[in-house]
């Protein structure tokens, strides 16, 4: 059994919380100098160039890519061969976000009783985890901050299995379609296949977690992406809705066995900061 300190993952889980706000990923950043090559729109070409230049200034300058600095959704996989000591898993979690957030002076966003008061927990916690216990010893932490301009975007369809593929491909260009420009397009779509309402919505996210563009490794599903991807940008919502041939830069879709009377699609729309780091204790 190895043990993991707490303190440990406090200290990782804030370093993720920064890095994450401050710094692109060299994929989110070649897919948009793709975009770059791709689009032919004036105005989508500019808004190009600018969310280029955004993603220079915010990492030399340490300054957030967006103003929203998200909910922060962290996702754990916790190898069954590891042992949290010198606190609570989830309490360490929470301690890094609170530590990240406000040494990198970020946004806080979260708010109390979000039905009435709405009152700011002024320290961005509690941060959204999920769990999985999985084989090994170690312990990965992925840090998303979810901003909510592209989270209120996320679409649940329950389909009867009838619709088939045909029938996700309507509902993703449905969600897509009716986000429009609300999202900050060129987006990233995760897509969830199969499973329960929970698990496909759930999917969906983890699907924004993989490399922009990487396909998924099943054939069947990577065909349906590279058709997403096209009929997506067919829309012609473009660079922050204003036209052009990019409305997304990738479709990633993660597929799970359903209920026989099922056919649940989940759509999670990711905004052109996709931001998300990693890291293994």
């Amino acid at each position: 059994m190895r043990e993991i300190e707490a303190g440990d993952i406090a200290q990782t889980v804030s370093r993720l919380a920064r890095e994450a706000n401050l710094f692109l990923g060299k994929d989110v950043v070649h897919a948009l100098e793709r975009a770059r090559q791709q689009e032919e729109a004036p105005l989508g070409l500019w808004v190009l160039d600018q969310v280029l230049e955004n993603a220079r200034i915010s990492s030399a300058g340490s300054l957030p890519l967006c103003q929203d600095c998200g909910a922060a959704v962290v996702l754990l996989d916790v190898g069954q061969d590891a042992h949290v000591v010198g606190g609570d898993l989830e309490a360490a979690v929470q301690d890094g976000i609170r530590q990240g957030y406000g040494e990198g002076y970020l946004r806080k966003s979260m708010v109390r009783q979000p039905f009435s008061a709405r009152v700011n927990t002024r320290d961005n916690t509690p941060a959204i985890i999920h769990t999985r216990i999985v084989p090994g010893d170690k312990l990965k932490i992925t840090l998303m901050p979810k901003g909510g301009g592209a989270e209120n975007k996320s679409r649940l369809f329950m389909l009867t299995p009838s619709r088939g593929r045909q029938g996700v491909i309507e509902s993703v260009l449905t969600a897509v379609e009716d986000a429009g420009s609300d999202p900050c397009p060129p987006i990233i779509v995760g897509v969830g296949i199969g499973g329960t309402s929970e698990k496909v919505m759930m999917l969906a996210k983890q699907a924004l977690t993989r490399e922009v563009g990487a396909p998924n490794p099943d054939p069947e599903t990577a065909s349906l992406e590279q058709e997403l991807l096209k009929r997506v940008n067919e829309l012609g919502i473009g660079p922050q809705g204003l036209g052009g041939r990019v409305t997304a830069l990738a479709v990633h879709v993660e597929v799970f066995p359903a209920h026989i009377a099922s056919l649940p699609v989940g759509v999670n729309i990711q905004c052109h900061s996709a931001r998300h780091k990693e890291a293994i204790l």
